[in-house]
């Protein structure tokens, strides 16, 4: 694998001269054809060999490209603040457009070679961290983001030579770092786990590319004709990650709906006693000090005029104001669908200490749009484990969620739009698209029975709850957050 780089092959001067102009006429075009299509986004992730010049290389494309549209991002060690948030949430916010190219120095592989480099590799760690690449990696090129790996590799002879060459100048030995010099003690090492990382992750959706790096003029060239081949490739089709086959049938599990007491109600007086208690709960738990530790994340859906807001207001009046915040999620605007689907619900994740309240939420993928017909089937399909996997990285992350299903029966659906119609206060609450919705409350139904099947998981559940009385969802919606963060916080 990395034999010719080892080789370390070099380029003559007039050769190079002739491609270098070659190549920043086609790479200069290529972009900007990339970016009028807009149609994916290009990640480059950079690793390999300490002090093999991949700095200096991406410096120089920056030069041969229009830098304008490149988003070089430099990852190290997560800080204090980045290390509240799951694994992926720090990349997942910083992934350009779709027309742009993100180049990542550090990423998801750091810590994949670092395990891979130990003298004992913890396999259970290893097959964990190479599980979480290749599904990051799956999810990205399946939503339009192309992922190109380099790894800047040359023989440890020149990796030194090329070493004491940047420290003799006062004007390079800057770019000299204590980890170029320690990989001439762990050569051996590193080369190890770049080739175990590599031959576990490569793969024709995402590959890697050896760059011969002891030549600067190669290095460059070798670089260029990399992301040239990305931009001209004309198509992105990232294999199922998961097998459909595993995964529950649809239209066959049953629907929580259907067993729902829509006739459960609550006495005003019990109502203003209960609420009042569990809102006082809940101020103490997240004014705690143990919570400063955690956040909150609470989603809600259900059926059009079954009390959400109402509920959301509840619940944040035991809230302060300063550490909540509510989104209301509605049809993605057009930069945010210059992004991966799910990158408006990860640039919203709540750091410790902090509420974060979903009107409606990342499940619109697999109702509305599936019902509007809005994207192919295969796209909502693919959601269900997309959406897994991502509250899965959530409560791993110490994130507290919750995900509610406010349910009414369309007699009641009915009464709540015509009062809304007849009263100067709620008319705006009334629009052409929930008549619409409640004449394809059938497909809905459909869609949540699914949604329910695919997405109940013990980190995870549903609550699933009758709105008739909306006073009764509400103490219900406020019980279930209220033992669910004190229970996390025991």
């Amino acid at each position: 694998m990395f034999q010719e780089a080892e080789s370390d092959p070099k380029i003559a001067v007039a050769e190079y001269k002739k491609l270098e102009a070659h190549l920043r006429v086609r790479l200069l075009n290529e972009q900007y054809r990339h970016l009028n299509l807009q149609d994916r986004a290009l990640l480059v992730i950079v690793a390999g060999i300490d002090g093999a010049g991949k700095g200096e290389t991406i410096n120089l494309l920056n030069e041969w490209m229009d830098p304008r549209h490149i988003h070089t991002l430099a990852f190290g060690a997560p800080n204090k603040q980045e290390r509240e948030f799951p694994v992926a949430h720090r990349f997942w916010r910083h992934l350009p457009p779709k027309g742009e190219t993100g180049i990542v120095f550090g990423s998801g592989y750091s810590p994949l070679f670092a395990e891979a480099a130990k003298n004992r590799i913890d396999t259970d760690q290893f097959e964990r961290q190479i599980l979480f690449v290749r599904k990051f990696e799956s999810s990205l090129i399946a939503n339009g983001v192309q992922v190109l790996k380099l790894w800047f590799h040359l023989s440890r002879e020149a990796q030194h030579e090329r070493t004491e060459h940047l420290l003799s100048n006062p004007s390079t030995a800057w770019q000299v770092t204590k980890l170029d010099i320690k990989a001439q003690k762990n050569f051996k090492a590193i080369r190890r786990a770049g080739q175990l990382v590599i031959e576990a992750t490569d793969s024709p959706h995402s590959p890697w590319v050896i760059i011969p790096s002891a030549d600067p003029q190669l290095r460059a060239v070798r670089t260029a004709q990399a992301i040239l081949g990305a931009f001209t490739q004309r198509t992105l089709k990232a294999p199922a990650f998961h097998d459909p086959a595993e995964a529950k049938p649809l239209h066959r599990q049953p629907n929580p709906l259907d067993k729902l007491d829509h006739k459960v109600t609550i006495t005003k007086s019990d109502y203003d006693t209960q609420v009042l208690a569990w809102q006082n709960r809940l101020a103490q738990a997240v004014r705690s000090k143990a919570f400063r530790k955690r956040a909150l994340m609470v989603a809600f859906e259900g059926a059009d005029a079954a009390g959400k807001g109402g509920a959301i207001r509840r619940v944040t009046r035991a809230i302060d104001a300063r550490h909540f915040d509510i989104m209301a999620v509605s049809a993605p605007k057009p930069w945010e669908l210059a992004h991966p689907y799910l990158w408006r619900f990860w640039r919203n994740v709540p750091e410790h200490g902090r509420v974060a309240i979903f009107d409606r939420s990342w499940y619109g993928r697999v109702l509305v749009e599936r019902v509007e017909k809005l994207i192919p089937r295969e796209s909502w399909r693919r959601a269900y484990d997309e959406i897994n996997d991502f509250e899965q990285q959530l409560s791993g992350s110490g994130i507290i969620l919750l995900k509610f299903w406010l349910s009414v029966t369309p007699d009641e659906q009915l009464r709540r739009f015509r009062e809304r119609q007849e009263s100067p206060f709620k008319q705006f609450k009334i629009t052409p698209e929930d008549w619409r919705n409640r004449r394809n409350a059938k497909q809905y139904a459909e869609a949540a029975r699914d949604m329910f099947a695919q997405t109940d998981t013990p980190h995870a559940p549903w609550h699933v709850l009758s709105a008739n009385d909306k006073k009764h969802a509400r103490v219900e919606v406020l019980k279930h957050i209220v033992l669910a963060v004190e229970r996390a916080l025991a």
